[in-house]
């Protein structure tokens, strides 16, 4: 689907929630590619960001999919704006292991006051790549606090 940005700076807005988050910072999620309607993520997983097993922790992937869908988003919205997400499911399909995450976020629907998008993570290991988990989420829309 083409959608066709109402911010022309839309691409730098969309890379400065990665850094102007601090969470998502801390995390290492980084912007690996931007488009109109469409952002793809990365992360180089360390230590800290795994589960007591050994495995990339649920809740790695679930900000990784959140936070890349809302990207996403605002790759779609008025420089006046920001969104804010207002629910989001996430389905654990396999364990997350190997040297990089990837995240792929659509949105599926952009109206004037939610957006709704989904979000694919990938784990890389050994030069295969395994979808292990997907996400819809919805965001709300609103004006940016002058």
């Amino acid at each position: 689907m083409a959608f066709e940005p109402r911010n022309p700076d839309y691409a730098a807005a969309a890379a400065a929630i990665f850094k102007d988050a601090a969470f998502v910072a801390d995390l290492g999620i980084e912007p690996a590619e931007i488009g109109p309607g469409r952002v793809d993520s990365r992360l180089v997983p360390q230590a800290r960001h795994l589960q007591h097993d050994g495995v990339i922790h649920a809740g790695v992937q679930a900000t990784m999919a959140d936070h890349t869908a809302g990207a996403a988003a605002y790759t779609l919205i008025g420089a006046d704006q920001i969104v804010l997400t207002v629910n989001f499911l996430i389905n654990l399909l396999q364990v997350a292991v190997g040297e990089e995450l990837r995240c792929r976020s659509r949105v599926l629907r952009a109206g004037r006051r939610m957006v709704v998008a989904e979000s694919e993570v990938f784990a890389v290991a050994q030069g295969k790549v395994r979808l292990c988990s997907k996400a819809t989420v919805t965001l709300a829309v609103i004006d940016r606090q002058r």
